[in-house]
């Protein structure tokens, strides 16, 4: 079960496309944070979602807000990927330990072995302020995120 709106995000360390160190916690008191999983890099919805993202990158990442994406493939598959489709955003690796922080944010698939669709909108303190969690095969709706970073 996904982590509920109004707890603490739970914070993590992982490693970008590029092998950057990457924690939630170094965003706290900066910036709001999307957080998105996504079930693995070169999958038709997974594409469609992150290359939707890319095209409306400035509302997602800008002085006030930073978009993370999480999958469980590696930084070598995530960096291949991210450079294909013109992803310039962090690509974060939630390989080793697998899929720790998906588990840590309730949205692991245990049968699949991936992140189910879930998507986190963390404020500047660190606590999430809206979720939804969509299985594999249903695609989030970018429109739904940008209403919820307007609320914060």
């Amino acid at each position: 079960m996904a982590i509920e709106v109004g707890t603490e995000a739970p914070d993590f360390e992982l490693k970008d496309n590029h092998g950057r160190t990457v924690k939630l916690s170094q965003f706290r008191g900066e910036k709001n944070v999307v957080l998105l999983f996504y079930p693995f890099a070169f999958t038709g919805v997974c594409t469609g979602e992150l290359c939707a993202l890319r095209d409306e990158l400035p509302r997602f990442e800008n002085d006030d807000t930073q978009l993370l994406a999480v999958s469980n493939d590696s930084i070598h598959t995530l960096r291949v990927f991210a450079e294909q489709e013109g992803l310039e955003y962090p690509l974060l690796s939630d390989f080793w330990p697998h899929g720790e922080t998906s588990r840590a944010y309730g949205v692991f698939d245990e049968d699949k072995g991936c992140a189910v669709r879930g998507t986190f909108i963390i404020d500047k303190a660190g606590t999430v302020r809206w979720s939804v969690v969509n299985g594999l095969p249903d695609a989030r709706d970018l429109n739904d995120y940008v209403k919820a970073l307007e609320a914060l």
